[in-house]
Formats: C-alpha cells, structure tokens, sequence
C-alpha cells in the first residue's frame, strides 16, 4: 500500500495496491524530489481511460519496473478530473513538444516541477517506434545523471515558451450576425452529409454546436442548421455510439459512421446530449428525440447517481468477459450465438437482422454492438421492444463496467440542467426531484462551510481540491435552469453567489477569464482555454450563466462580464467554430436579448410551461404568485395577475410587450 491509499478519487485508489510508492500531486512530492535529487514522474489518467488500464497492468504492477521507478524518481499520480488546472498545464506542454496528446499521460519533471521530457503511453516492450517504457525511464536516468545542463537548459525552454503564450481574446466587441454565419459556413463545410456530425474519425458528439445550431435555426430560421442538428442527432441515436438496450451514449466512435464506440459512458456526455435531444424535441417534436432524451436521463439516474444523491462521473469501457479477463467493451457486445442462447432461433435471427449483429461482427473476435439496421424494412415495434427487453435482462447478468464513483461538480451541474429540463418537458417530476438531491449536494458538501466549490466529493466527503472555472460556471448553469423549471428563488440567489466569485477570483483584464482563482494552486503556468472541448469550457460556460444571471436580476456587472468573455467567441467563431460551439451557442442567447419571461402564476401552469418550452435563445423563465414572488425573483417584481388571472410578461432589450394570458399569443412570442 502506498501514499494513494484513502484519497477520494476512485482512480488514484486504482493504483494504492501497485509496487510504485505513488506520491499524490502536492509540495511533499517535490519537496522530497528535491531532498533526494531525483526527477518526478508525473501520470496523468481517469478511471474509465482503457490506455490507462493497460500501461497500468503491464507496467505499473510488474515489480521490476517498480523497483528502477521507486529508486530513481518520485512518481506522482493525478487523477486529471480531479486536477484538470494541472492536466491542462502539462497536456498543452505534451502537445506542443510532440503535437499531440492523450492519456495517459506521462511526463517527467524536474523538482521545480518544469517539464522537460513527455509521453502518453508506453508498452511494456519496443513497438511501433516506440521504445519502452523501461528504455524511456533509462534514458530519462541517464539524461538526468550526466547531462544535468541539458535537462534544465530544456525545462526552462519550455517553461518561458509556456508563459510566453498570449490569448487573443477578439479585442473589443461581440459576436454578432457576421461571425455567426462565418462559423456556421464553418460547421457547413465540415459536416458530413452522409453520416452526419463534423470531420472524420474518430467521431465525438458534438453537442455543443448541436445547441448552436438549433438556437440559429430558433432566431434565424436557417433550415440549413436545423438539418444539420437533427440528422447528427438521428444518426447518433440509430449507432452503435448509443446503447440500444439500456440508453446512453459512449464517449466517441472510432469511425465516422458512428458504428464501433469507445466504451466508456462519462456523464458530462450525457448529461449534454440529453439536454439536446430535449431541445431538438422542443424544436421539431420528434417521437424518437423525446425517446433518447428520456432514456438517457434514466441512465444517468439508474446507473450513475450515487447513494448521496449525486452522479458519478464515468463507467469504465472495461469489463470482464466470458474468460474472467477484462476486455473493452465485453458488457456490450453480442455474437449471433449469444443472441441464440437468450431469444432462441427465430427472434435471435430477428435481432440480429435488425440489430446487425453478424458471423463476422462489427467489433472484435466476430462481435457486433447492437445498432438498427438500416436495411431492416418494416419491423414489428412490440416485438423489438420484446427482444430488447430481455437482452436487456440477460446483460445485466454480466459483469458490470467499474464505475468512478466521484462526484464532479461541474458534471453535475451539466446533469442538473439536463435533467430539470427533460423533467419539466416530459411530465417527469421524478427526474426533477434527482435534479434537485444533486443540487443540494453540491450546495452542501461542495460549497459546505467554506463557501467555494470544492471540484469533488466521494461517498459524501469533499476532496481536497479547489473548484475551477467550469465548475462555477457550470454549477450556476444548473442552479439556473432549475430556478426556471421549480419557481424556487433559492437557486438563482445560489448561481449568484458562485458567479459573484467567477467575477472576484476568475476574471481578468479585458473579459479574459482564467481556469483557476486568484488565490490558487500557482503552477509552472496559470491555465486559460477557452475552447469548448468534451464538455464547455469554463470560459464560455461562465459567459453563458453571466448572462443568463444579468437577465434575471439586471445586473450590468453580469452582463458586462458576459460581453467582455463573449470577445473570444468574436474571435475563435469564425475560424474553429467546432471548437467554440457553447460559446456560439451563448452568443445567439445575446443576438436575440436573452428574452425575460416573468410568469405570474403557479409553477408547472400552462403559462410556466409554455414558457419553458419557447425555443427563444438562452430564455430566461421565473414563475411565482403572491407578494413574495418580487423577492424570488427581480423580473417577478411588479408583474401581478392581470384580473386574477395568471399573466406572462416578455421583454428583451429593455423593452416589453403587453402582458398576455394567453398560452398560445406566449408562445408565438418566445417562438413556440
């Protein structure tokens, strides 16, 4: 047992049985790298990383290796969604020595903690070029003994190029209508018509430019951008990138069909694209979008949340086979002989036909993930519903994925929105009410006594690790769509609490906002990214609840800050609009006000629901009745029942139109 044992993190847990004296990120690390004058070893992973298992089994747990390690470094492990500020640092160091990244990652530092040489992952013997990581940890000695001069002549390099990196944030102004179209142009270009998404392989999904695009189309009518949203959608939902048999969507496929997945489930994926298919339904009223929309929040609730009321961040890829080993995607994938066993002759050659499950599979050793067929014709609903069903069954009869059992705030605050929403949508109170336990839990034990987000907990303990940018900006975005959807003021006061700290800790000149506080962690660099990646960058997702704030309580603060992080937008739009989709996104919420909704009525009434169905970009609803609903909420003040009768007010740019009490005149005004 070594130095990891009775961390919070379920990934570093992983590695407190190895051979390595693992070390976690901290002073003591380099304080005794320092003592002894040796190197540091820095990896880099998560729990559901398949590479990290690997390099983990074959070189982490062989004792030999162990041993050289242990005598010539320090090793330090981190867990980089616990750390992200420290995985950003030393990734954009990787990328720009080598001109790539990935995890795992392995990087050797000296004890000023300065990169000087970099990996990802090393087999366990020479392939491919690569030498091994024995042979890597050799030379790393070797360097470090007899060319000291070069090491540090090296890591200083590095170092001055790293802060020398200055952002251009797109000067003075906002986003407006010819950076919008230049990005879409953008998006256009890069689409692939034929099997929907952007680019090539490996795909992700690109649920950010997908909220994009359908707020386009909301304001614009750009039919081009709905097409696009809704047949990346179809696409996605009819892959093997979504599970067909119990919801949710894996982290990416490795083609650009959407065929083969990478296993592993992360909510931040989910989270997102169940709040896009809720949106899409919104927009088109598509049966199979309000489907997904909803299986994918009962996945997150029945396979993710955790017995404190939060959602875990990740299910493994990994899990064991028929054979007892652990194998990538084992708990998802069928042969024709496995459909055989369950269903029995005729609706095993059912569904493998609409599944395309076939002899010689879609994965490996003649495997196939599940995935409609397109040429499957005509099918019997009820007796697809019936295979499913017991497929279903008979799988989680498997041995499940591990689960990483941290709690995120940030992810959680994407889960939060998603699931409030879809709840609100669909006549859902249940998932409404999961929304709200992970919101208290946040309130409670992230944010707990010391009043600043705490980046994770674990079975209820806060870790030890300051929150970052998109956790404030994230967690505000939760708190703000639930306000909408439970008329409970509580929630925006709390968004206004952790956005009042984004503009005291996180901001700096010009609208330029930094991934860390003021007052944290100092590390060889200060991280700033503000390009939207797996989940929405700090940086625009804190744009996105700035403004959303400023439109329910007025506040210039807000919405200057807003404008000022929106310049980047102006900037990054038109040139990498796959990149920057949230920020997009927030940026057609500005172009079309963001609209105020004040419903003076009864929460889940005609008028709150209909107002929370307008497809207006980044609307903002507050709902309540009776003299204290001022009080909730600032647009609720002065805005009475017109003739006893619930009343809706919409303004936007500082302009209102008459009060109506008519669902239908509301949703012709918010786009409905």
């Amino acid at each position: 047992m070594n130095r990891l044992a009775g961390v919070t993190s379920p990934y570093l847990l992983q590695h407190a049985d190895n051979p390595v004296d693992w070390w976690p990120w901290g002073p003591e690390a380099f304080e005794e790298a320092k003592r002894r004058d040796v190197p540091v070893l820095l990896s880099v992973g998560y729990s559901a990383c398949h590479w990290c298992h690997v390099m983990a089994h074959e070189s982490f747990e062989d004792e030999t290796v162990a041993d050289y390690l242990n005598a010539h470094f320090v090793p330090v492990k981190v867990d980089r969604e616990e750390r992200p500020d420290v995985d950003a640092v030393y990734m954009e160091a990787v990328q720009a020595a080598t001109g790539h990244g990935g995890w795992p990652m392995t990087v050797f530092l000296t004890p000023d903690a300065e990169p000087f040489y970099f990996g990802t992952y090393f087999p366990p013997e020479p392939r491919h070029g690569s030498p091994s990581f024995q042979q890597v940890l050799e030379g790393v000695t070797a360097a470090w003994t007899d060319r000291r001069d070069e090491v540090a002549e090296v890591a200083g390099r590095i170092v001055a190029d790293l802060a020398g990196r200055s952002l251009v944030h797109g000067g003075d102004g906002v986003p407006g209508e010819s950076e919008v179209a230049q990005a879409l142009l953008g998006l256009t270009r890069e689409y692939d018509e034929q099997h929907g998404g952007f680019g090539g392989a490996p795909k992700f999904p690109p649920a950010m430019v997908v909220e994009f695009l359908l707020r386009h189309y909301a304001r614009t009518g750009a039919e081009g951008a709905l097409q696009m949203a809704a047949d990346t959608c179809t696409a996605m939902a009819r892959g093997g990138i979504y599970d067909q048999l119990g919801g949710g969507f894996a982290r990416y496929s490795v083609d650009r069909e959407w065929i083969v997945p990478h296993f592993e489930k992360m909510l931040y994926d989910n989270a997102l694209l169940c709040r896009v298919y809720a949106h899409l339904w919104r927009t088109t009223g598509s049966d199979e979008a309000r489907q997904i929309a909803l299986e994918t929040a009962d996945f997150m609730v029945r396979e993710l949340r955790t017995a404190e009321g939060g959602f875990a961040s990740a299910l493994d890829a990994d899990s064991e086979d028929a054979e007892g080993k652990h194998v990538e995607g084992a708990f998802y994938v069928w042969t024709p002989a496995q459909l055989r066993e369950v269903l029995g002759e005729d609706d095993a050659a059912f569904a493998a036909a609409y599944f395309g499950v076939t002899e010689e599979g879609t994965f490996e050793e003649g495997a196939s993930v599940l995935r409609p067929a397109g040429d499957a014709g005509p099918v019997d609903a009820a007796r697809v519903a019936g295979v499913r069903a017991r497929l279903l069954a008979a799988r989680d009869e498997r041995p499940h994925p591990g689960r990483d059992d941290k709690v995120v705030a940030a992810w959680n605050g994407l889960a939060i929105a998603a699931l409030a929403e879809t709840g609100a949508y669909f006549d859902r109170p249940d998932l409404v009410e999961r929304a709200t336990e992970a919101a208290d839990l946040l309130v409670r034990v992230h944010l707990g006594e010391v009043a600043r987000l705490t980046r994770t907990s674990k079975d209820g303990r806060a870790g030890d690790n300051a929150g970052v940018l998109e956790d404030y900006g994230d967690v505000a975005e939760g708190f703000l769509a639930l306000a909408a959807v439970t008329g409970e003021g509580a929630w925006l006061e709390f968004a206004g609490f952790l956005l009042d700290i984004v503009l005291e800790q996180f901001t700096g000149e010009g609208g330029q906002l930094y991934d860390t506080a003021h007052d944290a962690e100092q590390l060889i660099r200060r991280p700033q990214d503000p390009t939207d990646s797996a989940t929405p960058s700090g940086w625009t997702a804190a744009a996105g609840a700035l403004l959303s704030y400023a439109a329910y309580t007025g506040s210039e603060a807000h919405r200057t800050a807003a404008e000022g992080a929106l310049g980047v937008v102006k900037a990054l739009g038109p040139r990498v609009p796959r990149f920057v989709g949230w920020g997009l996104a927030v940026a057609e919420a500005l172009l079309d006000g963001p609209r105020e909704v004040a419903v003076a009525g009864p929460v889940g009434g005609e008028l709150h629901r209909t107002a929370l169905l307008g497809r207006a970009p980044g609307a903002v609803v507050a709902v309540g009745e009776g003299p204290g609903a001022g009080a909730e909420f600032p647009l609720l003040v002065d805005r009475p029942l017109q003739g006893g009768e619930p009343t809706a007010y919409v303004c936007r740019h500082f302009v209102c139109d008459a009060p109506t009490m008519d669902a239908g005149e509301l949703a012709a005004k918010l786009g409905g």
